[in-house]
């Protein structure tokens, strides 16, 4: 499919943007907090990275939000899948994606991820299995399979918004770029080798562009170096979006110019794995003030969100830009701060409206990585999302219960 042109498809969407009135009444109907999650907005963005791409194949890495309304929003599109564990492959299936658009892509995957997937190779024998170990080739081997794999490699160079996401360059992810190509050439007897993989890291913009194009360049170089067929040459996501509000939005066209220009000459499709790129800036999370209380050093503005429903501001200290919905009050500078009990728990220091208890609160950029690293901490259920798509608007998650939070725990019996 050749995707539409779009007349709007701005390269960032911000959190003024969004309409306080439908934010307002979708508060009201659902309660807090909420996700919400347009995708429209994740369909354009989409679309305006596949033209940036015109002659790459586009994966979706599923992580950064597995909702199967986002899945269901991006296969009509004809967008592939970067699957990280055995759930997100069968997510994807689920969603209506057939094999030849999955890539099965673990780190360090458990034996019951291998076994489920080996199971769904064998229904879906077109699925790519992308290993990161000679050990993982082996445990493949031991299962019987010998469909399509590809080999995830090390080139030692990484990339991102935070330390814990450059994996370019972290041994966990991916086999020594030296020893590569010896490695899937000796694969190519027991299994259909179609691709090499590889991956700078997370959230890259800025001065990372320059390492995410000498992975590309090194990737190019390895492809030419194999003695084998490949069918492509991956090299990751990972493009960054702009998360506070006076941010300048990625130049898409120059860096996949860049990319095709540092890959160089192979004879193998190119393959991009965007995640937040396509999802971010199609979520928010509305969470509503439930305590204000001023403080000798800031004015302290406590919401019903916490890093058990966003935990990206605790994990990596990111900054998410929050304003007051539908409010028009003198502007105070305040610590935004949730329920959970850790000093961790907090949003930022942002200007919010007059805060005042039962204020809505709107947080940008939550569509990647926000209901997909929810947790039940402090035994705090986790929240509702909603979809929009235009007018539209539908339930995707339900809002969960505290007998949702014990429902696997059973009676213990001392034998």
């Amino acid at each position: 499919m050749t995707p539409a042109v779009e007349s709007h498809n701005p390269p960032v969407r911000r959190l003024a943007d969004w309409s306080d009135a439908r934010l307002e009444a979708l508060a009201d109907e659902h309660g807090t907090p909420l996700y919400v999650i347009d995708c429209q907005r994740v369909r354009q963005n989409y679309r305006r990275l596949s033209r940036a791409f015109p002659d790459a194949d586009v994966h979706f890495a599923a992580k950064a939000n597995t909702s199967k309304a986002v899945l269901e929003t991006l296969e009509p599109e004809d967008a592939s899948i970067e699957c990280a564990s055995a759930g997100e492959t069968v997510r994807a299936f689920d969603a209506g994606f057939s094999g030849e658009r999955v890539h099965y892509t673990a780190v360090n995957p458990p034996g019951t991820d291998l076994d489920r997937v080996v199971e769904l190779a064998a229904e879906q024998p077109d699925l790519t299995i992308t290993v990161g170990a000679e050990d993982t080739i082996d445990r493949l081997a031991e299962r019987g399979y010998d469909g399509r794999l590809c080999l995830r490699v090390n080139p030692g160079i990484g990339a991102g918004h935070h330390e814990k996401v450059r994996t370019g360059a972290d041994a966990k992810f991916g086999v020594p770029y030296d020893r590569a190509a010896s490695l899937l050439e000796s694969a190519a007897a027991d299994f259909d080798v179609v691709g090499i993989h590889a991956h700078a890291g997370s959230g890259i913009s800025g001065d990372d562009l320059g390492n995410h194009r000498e992975l590309v360049s090194r990737m190019g170089e390895l492809a030419r170096t194999i003695d084998l067929p490949l069918e492509f040459v991956d090299v990751g996501g990972g493009f960054g979006v702009p998360y506070h509000p006076d941010d300048s939005p990625l130049d898409l066209d120059s860096v996949a110019a860049a990319t095709r220009d540092a890959l160089g000459d192979v004879d193998a499709t190119l393959v991009v794995e965007p995640g937040r790129y396509l999802v971010a800036d199609a979520g928010v999370l509305l969470t509503a003030v439930n305590t204000v209380k001023d403080t000798p050093e800031t004015t302290l503005v406590g919401i019903d969100a916490g890093m058990t429903t966003l935990a990206r501001p605790a994990l990596y200290d990111s900054y998410h830009h929050i304003r007051s919905v539908g409010e028009d009050g003198y502007p105070v500078e305040s610590t935004v701060a949730g329920p959970i009990c850790e000093s961790s728990d907090t949003f930022g220091t942002h200007m919010l409206d007059d805060p005042t208890r039962g204020d809505v609160l709107a947080i940008g950029n939550a569509g990647a990585y926000g209901y997909e690293m929810a947790s039940q901490y402090n035994s705090r259920p986790r929240p509702a999302v909603v979809v929009v798509d235009g007018d539209r608007t539908a339930v995707a998650h339900r809002r969960e219960t505290i007998a949702d939070v014990t429902a696997t725990e059973t009676e213990v019996t001392w034998e």
